[in-house]
């Protein structure tokens, strides 16, 4: 993106001596000829002419240096980037046939009359299989092991055979059944129907089902992973129906030495009010595809876009119909075309510093559209050296494909992108059942001003805590939250420990557990770019902090000039908002690593809050986390301990007012 030299001062010629004209009045009340034959007019003027001379040239220099030693050093200015989000496609009914969606679908928001429709494109395309059940099993979980009993599937699809869905009798907590196919059903939205035996499946309560859903989703075929349940019919397994629940990531693992992609429903370690006296029945059952889960981007594609034709000269330009540009993937090239129809794929590079005459080299501007061409310079000795082949005369340039698009504002809410731009057979509803997420702006000026003293701090090679922070918000910029490097002498030597908290949507308030956590991609980016510029001899890792969640009682007396409700109301929001790794702390930039927290803290805190006379007591709770459950660990505490890679993160807060 190329740097704008800002107008500091834009006052125009017009409004300095429009600005001087109502002055008369004030300074020579007896001056009443304003022609613009007066002689003092003229002068004004003139005075004019010579203050917008010297506002656009002295304005202007310090930002200008500034901006040409960005662009000296190889300082670029950040594109928009787009959001991204899963978007859900669902079946009118199941299909006998397998439906594809295409890749580059288009989904959008509904337009309104102040705001346009935020188009989002599918990024593969992607088939609603129709699932294959091959395998059926239950397990019961006893003394000496998991026992499982297989059954055969085509006695399944006919009525007549009762199963019992729970091997104990009575049921026991982590009994399962368990579904077994031969296809992987990833993102798939998977329905089943039961035919159940009415009469056998009471003691629960219906609308509590004591059982999870939960799919073998990890590489060690060991950790099952629990799942989204859309739709429950059969009243807890009291009644026949229909349950469809949404697939994340399926792996294939082996289970009763039959290797298949499962998916179990597991019984709850159970309570006295919500248990089976005895196990529900089955007698029939058929598995069927409702719909897919798609990734998709808020960019616009176009494919095969012509540029121009090329004159057979150094350093060419050309420009791209629809700006801002996203980041370029697979099948996104240029491709230069001659007379006698030769194709040849260009490679984009940064810059033409490294190019030779025979590489067929372009860069792109992501924010001007602008394709550039390598140039021809002159060297010492005379001759010309060309940074990049040229095409020959008449070549046709033609943009395989790109895609336009990105900002804050796709950033939607979850469950409003719900229109389909592109007719699908079979289809009869989108929606995204999560918000999107990483959008931004193009970068600002003044935001990349400041990273220029890291950058010249670090020169590109990770030495220091500091250059390991600045490099690893370099490789992935607007996904890390915030950062923090271990010290050396926190860490064995030459081992370097760098703690990432992603970038969250929701700052304010509870932070879900899952937003915190750090995604295998985002390791993966941060650590392929750190290492082609860390010291040979040491060892990195990129982890995620240990996350030290609290959970606290406040009790308070509140000033009767103010509406209770509200003061309890911004009491919690003043705790969120402190004890948060992101925005909490003294200073607003997150808890510090390693910091702990003291009862002291909360009270300086609160007592700050209007409405707040005194706080009578401050109890904390050690909280822990574990398969979406907080559970207290001990007693309240007056003093919360925190190891050096770990960081304060609230949970929840009991606020009363005494």
């Amino acid at each position: 993106m190329p740097f704008e030299t800002p107008r500091l001062d834009d006052r125009t010629f017009a409004d300095l001596t429009e600005e001087a004209r109502r002055r008369i009045a004030l300074y020579t009340p007896e001056w009443t000829d304003h022609n613009l034959s007066d002689p003092g007019i003229t002068l004004i003027e003139l005075f004019a002419w010579m203050t917008d001379i010297v506002l656009y040239r002295l304005n202007r220099v310090p930002d200008k240096h500034y901006i040409k030693l960005m662009e000296l050093i190889g300082i670029r200015m950040r594109e928009a980037e787009p959001a991204r989000v899963p978007i859900t496609f669902w079946l009118s009914a199941p299909q006998p046939t397998n439906v594809t969606i295409p890749g580059g679908t288009d989904i959008a928001t509904i337009r309104t009359e102040t705001e346009p429709a935020i188009v989002f494109m599918t990024d593969a395309s992607a088939e609603i299989l129709v699932p294959q059940l091959t395998h059926f099993m239950t397990g019961a979980r006893g003394q000496e092991g998991r026992q499982f009993e297989n059954y055969d599937i085509l006695s399944l699809q006919t009525t007549g055979v009762n199963i019992p869905l729970f091997a104990s009798n009575p049921p026991q907590a982590n009994d399962a059944f368990y579904f077994g196919f031969d296809q992987n059903l990833s993102y798939h939205i998977l329905g089943f129907e039961l035919n159940l035996d009415t009469a056998e499946g009471a003691g629960v309560d219906p609308d509590h089902p004591p059982y999870v859903w939960e799919v073998l989703s990890s590489d060690d075929a060991q950790t099952w992973v629990q799942i989204e349940v859309d739709y429950d019919s059969t009243r807890a397994l009291n009644i026949s129906g229909l349950i469809r629940v949404h697939l994340p990531e399926l792996r294939r693992a082996i289970r009763n030495d039959i290797s298949a992609y499962w998916i179990r429903c597991r019984l709850n370690p159970p309570s006295d009010q919500n248990n089976y006296r005895v196990s529900p029945e089955l007698n029939l059952l058929v598995a069927a595809s409702w719909g897919i889960t798609v990734d998709t981007t808020n960019a616009l594609r176009i494919d095969y876009e012509v540029l121009g034709r090329s004159d057979a000269t150094p350093g060419q330009t050309f420009f791209l119909s629809n700006t801002p540009v996203t980041r370029r993937g697979q099948g996104e090239y240029l491709i230069v075309r001659t007379e006698d129809g030769r194709e040849t794929r260009w490679t984009e590079v940064y810059d033409f510093s490294t190019s030779t005459r025979d590489d067929p080299h372009y860069t792109i501007d992501s924010q001007t559209g602008e394709v550039r061409l390598g140039p021809a310079l002159p060297e010492r000795d005379g001759h010309i050296h060309l940074y990049g082949t040229i095409p020959e005369q008449n070549a046709m340039l033609i943009m395989r494909s790109y895609r336009s698009g990105g900002g804050a504002a796709g950033n939607v809410a979850k469950n409003t992108i719900n229109v389909l731009k592109t007719s699908l057979p079979y289809i009869e509803r989108v929606t995204n059942r999560e918000a999107a997420t990483g959008g931004l702006n193009a970068e600002t000026l003044e935001t990349a001003k400041m990273r220029v003293p890291g950058y010249l701090r670090s020169l590109a090679r990770a030495v220091t805590p500091q250059d390991f922070e600045y490099l690893a918000i370099e490789a992935a910029p607007g996904e890390i939250g915030r950062i923090h490097c271990l010290q050396p002498s926190m860490t064995t030597r030459g081992e370097v420990n760098l703690l990432v908290i992603p970038s969250v949507p929701r700052l304010q308030g509870f932070i879900a557990p899952e937003s915190l956590n750090l995604s295998d991609e985002l390791r993966d980016k941060v650590v392929s770019y750190l290492n082609e510029r860390r010291l040979v001899s040491t060892l990195l890792n990129v982890v995620q902090p240990a996350y030290q969640w609290v959970e606290t009682e406040i009790r308070l007396r509140h000033n009767p000039l103010y509406d209770g409700a509200t003061v309890v109301r911004d009491v919690e929001n003043r705790l969120f908002n402190f004890l948060n790794p992101l925005i909490g702390g003294v200073d607003g930039k997150g808890w510090p690593f390693g910091r702990d927290l003291f009862m002291a803290d909360i009270m300086a805190v609160l007592l700050a809050v209007p409405g707040v006379d005194f706080i009578r007591s401050v109890k904390l709770y050690p909280v822990s986390y574990n398969r979406g459950q907080f559970t207290r660990t001990g007693e309240a505490v007056t003093e919360f301990s925190v190891v050096q890679h770990g960081v304060i993160v609230s949970y929840k807060h009991d606020v009363r007012i005494d």
